[in-house]
């Protein structure tokens, strides 16, 4: 402290003269606190005498008292407690002629008063300092007056100017103590303010502080970096020549804000926000410039910031290669991740747009040769391209739209590029003539919408030329530079096999679409017993082994069958394929539908070194056959899901088969179950690519379908579309197969049916009835046919078979015969020799039928003949 208060420095300099300048305020505070307490004081007198007289002058009863005949006794107590309480020194009443009738003093009661009563009785108050019998003092005078105004007398109250003085005299001592203590706090302040003082400066007298300032200066100002200071209010405290220089400002920038000295709009936010900066390049003036802002107040001084400024254009310039090095390899990398997400050309040929956008390009279009999204292979260079992909920073560039075929000449970049299998440049498309020759027009409107470069780089994969990709620069005024170009072949050549190999599975898949579908049923048989409506979806990616069939049976029936093969791919094709040919072959045997199962499942389980015995393993199966006549349906599934039977009445059941294992399993028996199906009712048979979903638990779905069902109480087309509204997923991951059947009967005068007795003359009995039934159905045409082949079936009934024999005819699209016995025994067809008796019925059974077999019941078998009908009865 003693060198803060030597004389030599600056800080007791200043410390010696804030005490000087201290004590005199204090001093001269003091005796202006003095005079206006005084004068307070004397106020104060004036103001309580005049209340206090006015006051008691109007109080109740002073007029009645001066009145009375001793006003002495009744004012003199009541003047005396308002002294007291109060705080004046006297309360004097006096009549008109200025006798006192109340006083401090009892002695001076009854004498004259000395004051001039002549403004009183005119009804005026007065006010006067002067010298009484109690001392020099302060009183005023108040009219006391009767009810109708007259003047009865006055009251006089006041203060002596000794009990003015005393109070003043009083509030002294707080007076003085509150300067001294001014005097102590603001001389401690000094002392503060010095020591801190005395630490900025060091203890330097104002010599060494001039020279400091001088160094300081001349350095500040030829330093080669600029620097700013800043206040709180964003004005420019300090600017040294170079910040003067870098930021181009006008000479008395220095004390102005910030925002006036025509700075850039960037560098004025920077500067007013005061946040920390580091190396924050702003563009000002042509240069580059790193800026750096600091606070002044995280190093104790004032509020404001300090800024300094380098230009970094050189290194900026080496900077940005740097950066659109890295920005380059960062679009490599996100191609390496985005490119060949799917196996659809189209999609690729998207990836590779967006991929692109705005990172390298503004505009980019990609174009393929037609064959590529077909899935074919190019046969060299096509001149005719078609836009498959489009991306931008906006969506109205006049380029050539997506979807279009575009024929370009041979001057055009993108032929060039694809010719020389190399990526072409053109950094300046106002002067590229064949940019120009392509489309004069669409390319002015190019070129006024602000595109101006272009680099074209060929999609070539495996020594093909899939097509070509445009890359486009509009915002960035920069043109692409010879650089690019290595991105763009990187990019174009990633792209390319992903397209090549989504090509080469567009094809593939195609294949395995067209080879599933040539397996499907192109055409349903016709038939009468059920009204069939069918649905099969592919999978989005891949195609599975779901199919369906519907097979016409003998005796007017028909076996309608839904399969899923496990896995997608050409494999489960072919696969479905074997498994429906399979199905159809046993379906000859008339095999009831547990036996149909139990014979495919033998068929794989059989050829376990086949191929085919690998791949049925995991099919399902559900194969049904429908009765017209009895109404009834049989089912039987191998690990299939249950099929709905909706009924006209409106209800709707999941029938409920028993449980079997999938084809390929074996070990455990296949199990059929019959139901009964009136007219009308519609039966849906699905595979599990309907009902099973990875966002919906199967059960839920069921509850849909059934639904579905009972709303949709149409035709079956309209319950197929229906259906795949309500359960359809978008994309289909698995094939789905959807069948829906309505029945139908066959009406009751449409069948025949006799019982045939054990007796060679029930032939000619049963020739006669069948004569007289094709009579009433009209068919007289064919009844010499029907009579011959009848007669053969019933005598070969008679001779080889045992139990009953019954005979049925029935009327569908076909005239059905049917010759039932109790033997299982099946009949063969043979050449009879010429010495033979016999062995020729069956022959001739054959030649005049269409179709002739044997199928097994229960209780023994059937053999039918179908013949087709005349013209005379329609079908």
């Amino acid at each position: 402290m003693r060198s803060a208060l030597g004389a030599h420095s600056v800080v007791g300099q200043m410390f010696l003269l804030q005490v000087a300048i201290v004590v005199l305020l204090a001093a001269g505070a003091l005796a202006l606190l003095v005079l206006t307490l005084q004068r307070e004081s004397t106020r104060d007198a004036r103001d309580r005498s005049l209340a206090v007289a006015q006051g008691f002058a109007q109080s109740p009863g002073i007029a009645e008292a001066l009145k009375s005949p001793d006003p002495t006794a009744v004012l003199q107590p009541r003047a005396e407690a308002a002294r007291k309480g109060s705080g004046v020194d006297f309360i004097v009443v006096v009549d008109r002629e200025g006798i006192r009738y109340t006083h401090p003093l009892p002695e001076r009661i009854g004498v004259d008063n000395d004051e001039d009563m002549s403004p009183l009785l005119a009804g005026r108050t007065t006010q006067s300092e002067t010298s009484g019998s109690l001392g020099p003092q302060y009183r005023a005078f108040v009219p006391v007056k009767d009810a109708d105004g007259s003047v009865v007398g006055a009251v006089s109250a006041g203060v002596t100017i000794e009990n003015v003085d005393k109070r003043a005299t009083e509030q002294l001592p707080l007076v003085l103590g509150m300067a001294a203590a001014a005097v102590v706090v603001t001389t401690g302040g000094a002392a503060v303010l010095s020591r801190r003082l005395l630490r900025q400066t060091r203890g330097l007298g104002p010599t060494e502080i001039t020279r400091m300032y001088e160094h300081h200066d001349a350095v500040l100002h030829a330093a080669r970096e600029g620097v700013l200071i800043v206040d709180a209010d964003r004005r420019l405290l300090l600017v040294n020549d170079e910040a003067q220089r870098l930021l181009d400002l006008p000479p008395d920038a220095q004390g102005r804000p910030v925002g006036e000295v025509g700075l850039a709009p960037p560098m004025v936010t920077l500067l007013a926000s005061g946040r920390e900066a580091d190396d924050e390049v702003h563009l000002t003036g042509g240069r580059l410039l790193a800026v750096n802002q600091r606070a002044l107040d995280r190093y104790g001084g004032p509020r404001g910031n300090v800024v300094t400024l380098r230009d970094t254009t050189e290194l900026q310039l080496l900077s940005g290669k740097v950066e659109a090095s890295r920005e380059r390899l960062q679009v490599l990398y996100d191609a390496a991740a985005a490119i060949g997400t799917t196996l659809d050309v189209p999609r690729t040929a998207e990836e590779l747009a967006e991929v692109a956008v705005p990172q390298f390009a503004d505009f980019v279009t990609v174009d393929l040769a037609e064959p590529v999204l077909r899935g074919d292979e190019p046969a060299g260079p096509e001149q005719q391209l078609h836009r498959t992909a489009t991306a931008g920073i906006r969506e109205d560039p006049p380029l050539y739209p997506s979807d279009q075929v575009i024929e370009f000449v041979r001057s055009a970049p993108q032929v060039r590029g694809l010719i020389s299998g190399r990526a072409v440049l053109e950094p300046d498309l106002r002067h590229a003539p064949g940019f120009w020759a392509q489309d004069r027009e669409r390319a002015r409107r190019v070129i006024d919408y602000g595109i101006h470069s272009l680099i074209t780089a060929p999609l070539c994969a495996r020594g093909v030329v899939l097509g070509v990709a445009n890359f486009w620069r509009s915002e960035k005024p920069q043109p692409f530079e010879e650089d690019d170009l290595a991105l763009a072949e990187e990019l174009a050549a990633r792209a390319a096999v992903c397209i090549d190999n989504a090509r080469r599975y567009t094809r593939e898949h195609t294949m395995a679409v067209t080879l599933q579908r040539s397996m499907l049923p192109r055409g349903l048989p016709e038939q009468n017993a059920l009204d069939i409506a069918h649905r099969y979806l592919p999978a989005h990616q891949g195609v599975g082994g779901d199919w369906f069939d519907v097979i016409p049976l003998s005796g007017a029936r028909v076996a309608v069958v839904v399969g899923d093969v496990v896995g997608q791919g050409m494999y489960a094709t072919a696969t479905m394929g074997r498994l429906r040919t399979a199905v159809r072959n046993f379906s000859t045997l008339d095999l009831p539908p547990d036996e149909l199962l139990a014979r495919l499942d033998e068929l794989a389980q059989g050829e376990e070194t086949t191929e085919f015995a690998d791949a049925i393993v995991g099919a399902t199966c559900l194969y049904a056959v429908y009765d017209p006549v009895a109404c009834r349906c049989v089912l039987a599934r191998a690990g299939h899901p249950p099929p709905a039977l909706a009924r006209p009445d409106g209800t709707v059941q999941f029938l409920e088969l028993p449980a079997s294992p999938p084809l390929g399993v074996g070990g455990l028996p296949f199990e059929a179950a019959e139901f009964d199906v009136p007219e009308g009712s519609r039966l849906v048979l699905y595979t599990d690519g309907l009902v099973e979903h990875r966002d919906r638990d199967i059960d839920e779905c069921l509850d849909i379908l059934g639904s579905t069902l009972r709303r949709a109480d149409e035709g079956p087309e309209e319950t197929c579309g229906a259906v795949l509204d309500a359960l359809l997923p978008t994309p289909p991951r698995d094939d789905i197969a959807l069948l829906v059947a309505r029945t139908r009967a066959l009406p009751p005068d449409r069948v025949a049916h006799w019982d045939v007795p054990r007796d060679p003359a029930a032939v000619g009995q049963m020739r006669t009835a069948v004569t007289d039934q094709l009579a009433v159905w009209n068919l007289e045409e064919i009844g010499f046919v029907t009579e011959l082949v009848l007669s053969e079936l019933i005598t070969n009934a008679l001779r080889y078979a045992t139990g009953p024999i019954g005979v049925r005819l029935l009327l569908d699209r076909k005239l059905i015969c049917e010759v039932s016995d109790g033997s299982s025994t099946s009949p063969h067809l043979r050449y009879a020799d010429t010495t033979d008796e016999g062995g020729r019925g069956l022959f001739l059974v054959a030649q005049l039928t269409e179709r002739w077999g044997t199928r097994y019941t229960a209780d023994g078998k059937v053999i039918w003949a179908e013949q087709p009908l005349t013209a005379a009865f329609p079908v």
